[in-house]
């Protein structure tokens, strides 16, 4: 059986009754100072800057890192209404509007009217198709370069994942916090 390891840094009482923030001089505690989820972000952000650099050396003019995944989606399937797109990415409908946008100013991505009127298709632009090769390779770097990481680590952040999604599964995050914040009488 593996042991899970403690959390790291503190995590603050697990009953906000025992929190004793009326004697503290300092005033009262910052509960975004004892977030669990922040070293996880943190290292996810730091990777996300590396990858930025791997696109530094070798510039890509106009090109974000966020873009990278819906244009190899569309590379891969062709065009796609940005319902479908924002499905296919796992993305709101409104953000991969916001986003389309951005990539259509940078001469990524062309829109036209889609066969609903209500509707828009997104493809991509010769710039695009011309660098998409350039763009699967590091894609497929990255990935290789995460299996390489997760396999000298005794527990892979991917098997965390499916762990949490099948926690959540059994019960959701927001009954969690809800249970959470049913004994906060702060919440009321």
């Amino acid at each position: 059986m593996t042991e899970t390891p403690a959390p790291a840094g503190p995590v603050g009482p697990a009953d906000p009754d025992d929190r004793d923030d009326r004697h503290d001089p300092a005033g009262p505690v910052d509960p975004t100072e004892l977030s669990l989820w922040r070293p996880l972000r943190l290292l996810q952000a730091s990777m996300d800057e590396e990858i930025g650099r791997v696109y530094a050396e070798v510039p890509v003019e106009g090109l974000r890192p966020s873009f990278v995944p819906e244009l190899l989606r569309l590379h891969a399937r062709g065009p796609m209404t940005i319902t479908e797109l924002a499905e296919s990415v796992r993305h709101t409908h409104s953000a991969l509007s916001q986003k389309v946008a951005a990539m259509r100013r940078a001469g990524w991505v062309e829109t036209a009217p889609g066969a609903d009127a209500r509707s828009k298709e997104v493809a991509l632009t010769a710039k695009a198709r011309e660098v998409v090769g350039r763009l699967a390779a590091e894609w497929e770097a990255t990935e290789a370069a995460l299996a390489e990481l997760e396999a000298e680590i005794p527990y892979p952040l991917s098997r965390v994942v499916e762990d949490i999604e099948r926690a959540l599964a059994r019960r959701s995050f927001h009954e969690r916090i809800l249970g959470r914040l049913a004994g906060d009488p702060r919440w009321r």
